[in-house]
């Protein structure tokens, strides 16, 4: 390729960008259709009102006969391999329609079959043992699994014989504590953990004092509940823990609660036309953030001055200005998306800060922007590292520091000390130091031997472990790269975050396929995702082969397959997800931190 060349695919692909606005002005995106999605929220539907959610039922139930894989089973996306939980999932919810629909009934033994392919009977009480051990101490997803099957017969009219009871009167504890608690699901779960709880509680036969301190703790725990309900209905705005939590109140004898109207409500308004569901409503705020740093320096090329303020106006209208119900975090966060069920998290709120620096002049936006930085400063775990949610739970993987997560917002309170440096008292400007340098820290003792970071949110569904350490280090790289440039008169933290470029650099370079591309560290396929990110993180080295290697690689591969989504996202529990501007964003982004080159690329 020549620069030339990259300088049309830039307006070719920021053009599309420019067509996926929404009529708001902002980017929604599109998440994957999910099977567990439709599997769950078909369930919740049918133990709420069989009769009145036909129509729904039935479309429903048709995509699962229309995206069955080859094997029988299903994966977390179309164009995932099948898995147990998803697979397990769908077989319940077809269990509730096989034995009076033929076509449903093909559709289950097929899915049977697979499943014992996997050594799983679904007429054994080894169904549990095998759910259980697959998510090891994280009851997040295992239990309302088995709950799930439990109540749609499966593996038969004894399910709940062998979940496990989730302590759901622990809610009623103050959240301060929540962290200081061996809690087996992840701080996000808590809807999960009542709703679940509850129903698991009243279905298993148990005695003693523990039955009843939980018999009493069942309308107090219900009433946190309803406190955590968004007004859209959908906790989370996700579909499965919306469902999870509709079919377990309804079967608990709680149909007529609030909790399920409003539940009910979403999931049949979130249905797709073709009949399934997505995992989340959307990730606007997340890929909104995306595609203006995606843009970078070039922003003004692409977007008006009116279309910029319009962004500018909606992320700041969608910043949280209260006390968080959910997560209890201070105001000042960001969520993933507009709508009220999404929650302040560690890489949104860090995105929507450097992306409004970008956007508005840095004295319109001060108190907005110094609010943000305040809420991630509270954030931060003593390790030095970020998690998502919550500050201090360190139980389970998902409320863990990480290493993608810590980087982003390290880039983003480095840019703020340095845009509002004459803004902050002293005591403030030393906050923000102590904050960067334990950041530092933590990504230099997190980095692994081999020079990358794992990823928490991300992976690759095709390696062993479905770790991603290429988008990982491309991701840190890049925050780093920013970082050093506004941390310029800092010598003692440069010369750390040089030491961890060289290493990460030297194992993109290291892992890149013979194609040109990247996929995970292991050689395997790579996508436009991984390569894109990856020559982004690379943008500061001189022009190398492996560079001009990886453009070539998505060039071609572009021009065979358009913005062909890969499934690099997570959700939860290892639930898998691709997005529809996730190519579009990551290949813009490698275009514009390499566009200032006044090398030619040769063909």
């Amino acid at each position: 390729m020549k620069k030339e060349e990259l300088e049309i695919r830039f307006k070719e692909l920021s053009d599309i960008l420019l067509d996926e606005l929404n009529e708001d002005g902002f980017w929604s995106g599109k998440l994957s259709s999910s099977a567990l999605g439709v599997a769950v929220a078909v369930t919740a539907l049918h133990f709420h009102n069989a009769s009145i959610h036909q129509k729904e039922i039935k479309k429903g139930l048709e995509w699962l006969s229309l995206h069955q894989n080859g094997g029988g089973g299903y994966g977390d996306t179309p164009e995932s391999p099948a898995n147990i939980s998803t697979s397990l999932l769908s077989y319940a919810a077809l269990n509730l329609y096989a034995k009076n629909n033929p076509e449903v009934k093909v559709t289950q033994q097929k899915l049977a079959d697979y499943l014992l392919t996997q050594n799983v009977d679904v007429r054994s009480d080894q169904v549990a043992q095998v759910i259980l051990n697959h998510y090891q101490k994280d009851y997040t997803f295992s239990v309302p699994i088995l709950t799930m099957c439990a109540l749609c017969g499966i593996p038969g009219d004894d399910g709940f014989k062998h979940i496990p009871q989730l302590p759901f009167e622990l809610a009623l504890l103050p959240r301060r504590f929540y962290r200081l608690l061996n809690l087996s699901v992840v701080s996000y779960a808590i809807p999960a953990l009542i709703a679940v709880g509850i129903v698991v509680f009243r279905k298993k036969k148990t005695n003693g004092l523990t039955r009843s301190i939980r018999a009493k703790a069942e309308k107090k725990a219900l009433k946190i509940l309803e406190k955590l309900l968004p007004e859209s209905g959908g906790f989370l705005e996700a579909i499965p823990l919306t469902a999870f939590v509709a079919l377990s109140l309804i079967n608990a004898g709680l149909r007529d609660s609030v909790i399920v109207d409003k539940g009910i409500a979403f999931l049949k308004r979130t249905q797709r036309n073709d009949g399934s569901w997505p995992i989340d409503i959307d990730l606007s705020t997340w890929v909104t953030t995306l595609s203006i740093k995606a843009l970078g320096e070039r922003k003004n090329e692409v977007l008006s001055e009116r279309q910029q303020k319009r962004i500018v106006n909606h992320l700041l209208s969608v910043q949280n200005k209260t006390i968080h119900p959910f997560n209890g975090t201070s105001p000042g966060g960001w969520g993933w998306t507009n709508f009220s069920g999404s929650v302040p998290d560690c890489d949104d709120t860090p995105g929507a800060i450097l992306a409004l620096l970008m956007l508005a002049p840095h004295h319109t936006i001060r108190e907005e922007m110094l609010a943000g930085g305040e809420w991630l400063l509270q954030l931060q775990n003593n390790d030095g590292g970020f998690p998502t949610f919550s500050r201090g739970w360190g139980k389970l993987p998902f409320d863990q520091s990480c290493a993608d997560l810590s980087g982003h917002c390290l880039l983003a309170l480095a840019k703020l000390l340095d845009v509002y440096n004459s803004d902050l008292n002293a005591k403030q400007k030393k906050q923000y130091l102590r904050a960067i340098n334990k950041a530092i820290a933590y990504l230099k003792k997190n980095q692994k031997e081999n020079g990358s970071w794992l990823p928490l949110w991300f992976g690759n569904q095709h390696s062993k472990n479905h770790e991603n350490p290429v988008y990982g280090t491309a991701r840190v790289l890049t925050y780093l790269l920013k970082t050093k440039v506004v941390l310029k008169d800092e010598p003692v933290l440069l010369k750390k975050i040089e030491e961890m470029n060289s290493a990460g650099k030297n194992f993109l370079l290291n892992v890149q396929n013979i194609d040109g591309s990247w996929g995970d560290d292991s050689g395997i396929k790579g996508s436009i995702e991984e390569t894109a990110l990856a020559i982004a993180a690379l943008s500061d080295v001189k022009w190398t082969a492996e560079i001009e290697k990886g453009f070539n690689w998505l060039n071609n591969y572009y021009q065979r397959n358009g913005l062909k989504k890969a499934p690099v996202g997570l959700y939860f529990a290892s639930l898998w997800y691709d997005e529809k501007l996730y190519p579009l964003t990551a290949y813009l982004e490698a275009i514009s931190l390499t566009s200032f080159r006044k090398e030619i690329i040769k063909s």
